[in-house]
């Protein structure tokens, strides 16, 4: 039994809903790079960057391939990358719209 659109799309959103899983994805869209690169650049513990990793690759947004001693994470797919360079449109355009919405209230109680 497949899940319908919109709750596969709400599972998408919700993976990506963690700050650690979002600097792990924005640090791999410069190419693969091993754990304990990832770690160096993320405030996490080691378990915690370990259960992140595993949440990103049950929803198949990054694949892993072990490389010698190390352990490579990628996106697995540019289409994560997208994604990403999206919502930063959408905020930077939504923290826009907010300044200008402040901008008019506050010129708005200068008038009166």
């Amino acid at each position: 039994m497949s899940v319908p659109l919109n709750q596969a799309k709400a599972e998408l959103f919700r993976t990506l809903g963690h700050p650690a899983r979002i600097r792990v994805l924005e640090l791999l869209q410069d190419g693969p790079r091993p754990v304990h690169e990832l770690l160096a650049e993320i405030d996490v513990e080691a378990s915690n960057l370990s259960q992140q990793l595993a949440v990103l690759r049950r929803a198949g947004l990054v694949t892993s391939a072990r490389e010698g001693a190390s352990v490579m994470y990628a996106l697995s797919t540019t289409d994560v990358a997208d994604l990403l360079a999206a919502g930063r449109r959408i905020l930077g355009a939504v923290l826009t719209d907010r300044d200008g919405l402040l901008g008019q209230l506050k010129a708005e109680g200068h008038d009166r």
